[in-house]
């Protein structure tokens, strides 16, 4: 099992960004969790197989209809904590 990292700065908030993090984590079978930070952007801590981390890395670089993301920052790393689904964390 991997995990990433990632901040996703742009018009993350407000645009149901986190929802759609968590609908496409769900669909590749990844867990972790989505939350908004206070300076506006979005972390994601998503752990699962490399193959679908990557698919939805590359999700997360697009967002929903109404985002605009203007960077994702990755950090890979080895899990510590494990997590038994996705989740969105007010």
């Amino acid at each position: 099992m991997e995990e990433f990292r990632a901040i996703v700065s742009g018009r993350v908030q407000m645009v149901m960004y986190r929802d759609f993090a968590q609908r496409h984590a769900r669909r590749f079978g990844i867990v972790g969790t989505v939350r908004n930070l206070p300076d506006g952007a979005v972390e994601i801590v998503a752990q699962g197989e490399k193959a679908s981390l990557e698919k939805l890395l590359q999700d997360l670089h697009k967002g929903p209809l109404l985002a605009k993301v203007t960077d994702v920052q990755t950090e890979w790393r080895i899990p510590h904590t494990r997590f038994d689904s996705f989740e969105i964390v007010q």
